[in-house]
């Protein structure tokens, strides 16, 4: 019984679905079709009829012959704009000229032109040109010799003649240290002749007085620099007297001197010829050249501002003081001509350096743009007594060069405007007046100019 058992038969391994899902498989085994991309074969498909070779318009891009439904194609034959990539359409081109708009448009940085509705940035006004020159031009040494007049010519020759008496009073000077100090002195003068004429010359150029960019008070204090070079120059003389002095005073107290120093008098009775030629030297450079005139106006020394126009010169005054003290040594002995030789030229040598030490103060001053003279805190205590005023904020009084101060000031005042008017008059009066020494007087000539903030009564 056993071996009629049928066998069991063992579990069957379950079959994975297909890939290609049923009923394609007569699709799949035309895409495996070996032949269907042969060139030789007519694969495309019946609805293509449209690109038959035989058609003369198959390639037309007004035809829609690019996979098209039959009902978009229907439609396309009956539109004379036919639905395809190229539809173009005939234009015809404007006779009249092309009209360009800005709106909406943008140039870079020119903001003004971006929109019409929002010109925020006008136009500034049209400015005058400036009345002033960018610079003028400065004259060559042939020109500034060929625009020389007779007269300048002549105090140019003068000047030099000046120094050649300074070099022989020099020369001169070996017995006396009075004649050496007058020697310095005559030989400052000189150089003050020759920038006198110099300036004179200078002056033919418009350069020298006309303002310009470059130079806006002109050439003019090209000689306030010249001058404080003198200045210095005296200072410097002064101290070597000084120096030689006390040398000399060494000397005669029995120490050894390095260089043997024989101090010859004038006879008894005779004229010194140098200190003759001194005064006169001085005088025509004083009177015919103003020699010093503006250093001397500059440096306002009261205690001789009442001589004459000559003697109230400090240059002026010293020379001519020291040449006449020289002309009356010969009357006096030996003994005291050495005493008075040397008290002389200790009281030149010390008077140089205090006239060249005021000198440079002012003139260093004068190159600062500010102004060294007296008279400003009375003139500002005025201007504040006046009953429109009621206080100054600021006061700047300044001087460019000789002939030129300028004051700048800030005011708070009240009033009507017929009273403003006739302070601003006032004022522009008093400080010409009291600083400039009036009209007429030949002192500076000053600008004036005033700033007023209104205050509220």
């Amino acid at each position: 019984m056993a071996s009629n058992l049928p066998i069991p038969i063992p579990p069957r391994t379950p079959t994975p679905p297909p890939d290609d899902p049923p009923g394609t498989s007569d699709q799949s085994s035309a895409l495996h079709d070996k032949d269907s991309l042969s060139p030789l074969r007519d694969s495309l498909p019946a609805s293509r009829g449209a690109l038959d070779p035989g058609d003369a318009n198959r390639l037309s891009p007004t035809r829609a012959g690019f996979n098209l439904s039959p009902a978009d194609a229907l439609q396309g034959d009956q539109s004379d704009n036919a639905a395809g990539p190229f539809n173009f359409k005939t234009m015809t081109m404007a006779k009249g000229p092309v009209v360009k708009s800005n709106i909406g448009q943008r140039r870079g940085h020119k903001y003004k032109h971006s929109s019409i509705s929002h010109q925020i940035f006008l136009e500034p006004p049209p400015r005058a040109p400036l009345a002033l020159p960018n610079s003028l031009p400065i004259p060559t040494f042939k020109e500034y010799r060929s625009s020389m007049s007779r007269d300048q010519t002549t105090r140019f020759w003068w000047s030099v003649c000046h120094m050649c008496i300074a070099g022989y009073t020099l020369w001169s000077a070996h017995g006396s240290l009075a004649m050496t100090a007058l020697s310095h002195l005559i030989l400052f003068d000189s150089l003050g002749a020759l920038l006198c004429v110099a300036v004179d010359i200078l002056g033919n150029f418009e350069v020298w007085k006309r303002s310009s960019v470059r130079h806006p008070f002109g050439l003019e204090r090209a000689e306030v620099l010249a001058g404080f070079a003198m200045c210095v120059l005296l200072l410097f003389m002064g101290m070597d007297l000084i120096s030689h002095n006390m040398q000399h005073f060494l000397e005669s107290s029995g120490h050894e001197p390095h260089h043997t120093h024989v101090h010859e008098r004038v006879s008894l009775g005779r004229v010194d010829f140098t200190a003759l030629l001194a005064i006169s030297s001085t005088l025509i450079s004083a009177i015919g050249l103003k020699n010093h005139g503006r250093i001397g106006k500059a440096m306002r020394f009261g205690y001789i501002e009442s001589l004459p126009s000559v003697l109230s010169n400090p240059s002026h005054f010293l020379t001519l003081s020291c040449s006449t003290l020289l002309l009356l040594l010969p009357l006096v002995s030996i003994k005291l001509y050495n005493w008075l030789d040397v008290l002389l030229s200790g009281t030149i040598s010390i008077s140089m350096c205090v006239i060249g030490v005021r000198l440079v103060k002012t003139l260093g001053s004068m190159l600062l743009m500010s102004y060294s003279g007296p008279g400003v805190s009375e003139v500002i205590r005025d201007i504040e007594a006046d009953p429109c005023v009621y206080g100054v904020d600021d006061a700047r009084f300044w001087q460019v060069h000789y002939g030129l101060c300028m004051a700048n000031l800030k005011l708070r005042v009240s009033g009507t405007e017929e009273n403003l008017v006739r302070l601003r008059e006032r004022i522009a009066s008093l400080i010409k007046n009291r600083l400039g020494g009036g009209y007429g007087s030949g002192g500076q000539k000053w600008e004036v100019s005033l700033q007023f903030a209104a205050e509220k009564a």
